[in-house]
């Protein structure tokens, strides 16, 4: 994870005007509100705001409010624009995601889910999100993501990527799924199960960990492989390096598995898949408000008991 500053209005291209990228989950009432005191708090401080046409009509947006007609794939959609601000819960999150990745615009997530680890501003917080947007006060850090392959026969079948986790499931729930898990090439272990997490630090805190996987702190570069629901003696948690490759091979005779990346776009795999993960070549970028440690994040979204420390001695 590498951190730089928001960029300087000096740094801005073209004649200094502002363009602010807004995307929300419109089916929360919660988020059109939301939507709608941000785009107001911006419009008075001069600063654009574009929205996907798609949205617009559920949105109380002024006719200024530029509409774009193109999806996540494109990185034209966000052309310009210096901030994406995503209004939502993890799922609308991992949507912006899709969006920051390929413009490698950052994103600033406001949470108004339940968790939201990858949020930086809750749904109180929306006065300071705009006057931290128009003052630039606000830093840009980078997280890992996942590049994944599937081969069948050897041949490369489909590709794809993650933010949080890429994982190979059962696709019938009456029988299990059995696999090979591998490792820089050398074979970890078979087992029978639900199938196989595989994950980054930023996804330690979502599938991974109701899989019974570590919490990864942000700024460790590393890979997680964890098993899910595994019908094996050994299937534990595997934390790697973060150049390693981890593959997970249904085997033959099994039914047919599922390919789920970011719980978002899934792909199915016949017997005999393979499924290859590693590095992603292209980072998430995430506008961060706040220097609290992620020890301190961590206890508040998961509401920790932590009664009765008195800190370290000095």
């Amino acid at each position: 994870m590498t951190t730089s500053e928001a960029p300087s209005a000096a740094s801005q291209s073209g004649t200094g005007s502002r363009t602010v990228f807004l995307l929300a989950h419109t089916g929360r009432p919660a988020a059109i509100r939301s939507a709608e005191l941000v785009v107001q708090g911006l419009l008075r401080c001069g600063i654009g705001v574009r929205v996907l046409a798609e949205e617009a009509a559920d949105l109380p947006l002024p006719a200024s409010a530029e509409r774009v007609e193109t999806g996540p794939g494109s990185p034209d959609a966000l052309a310009g624009c210096e901030l994406l601000v995503v209004l939502g819960g993890d799922g609308t999150l991992l949507r912006g995601a899709e969006f920051a990745r390929v413009s490698g615009v950052p994103m600033l997530g406001v949470n108004l889910g339940r968790v939201g680890f990858l949020a930086e501003a809750e749904r109180d917080d929306l006065d300071k999100v705009v006057d931290r947007v128009v003052t630039r006060a606000y830093e840009v850090e980078e997280r890992m993501t996942l590049d994944v392959l599937v081969r069948t026969d050897g041949e490369i079948v489909h590709r794809d990527w993650a933010l949080n986790e890429a994982s190979v499931e059962k696709a019938a729930r009456e029988r299990m799924l059995e696999v090979v898990t591998e490792v820089d090439g050398r074979p970890v272990s078979r087992f029978g199960g639900d199938g196989v997490v595989c994950a980054t630090p930023t996804g330690s805190t979502a599938y991974a960990f109701s899989a019974g996987g570590p919490v990864v702190w942000p700024e460790v570069e590393a890979l997680l492989m964890v098993p899910i629901s595994a019908h094996a003696l050994f299937a534990k948690p595997l934390v790697t390096a973060p150049d390693s490759v981890l593959a997970v091979e249904v085997q033959p005779e099994t039914p047919n598995g599922v390919l789920w990346c970011d719980g978002r776009r899934s792909v199915e795999l016949p017997a005999g898949a393979r499924v290859e993960v590693r590095r992603g070549a292209v980072p998430v970028r995430l506008a961060r408000l706040h220097h609290a440690s992620f020890t301190d994040r961590l206890v508040a979204k998961f509401a920790l008991p932590v009664a009765g420390w008195r800190g370290a001695p000095h």
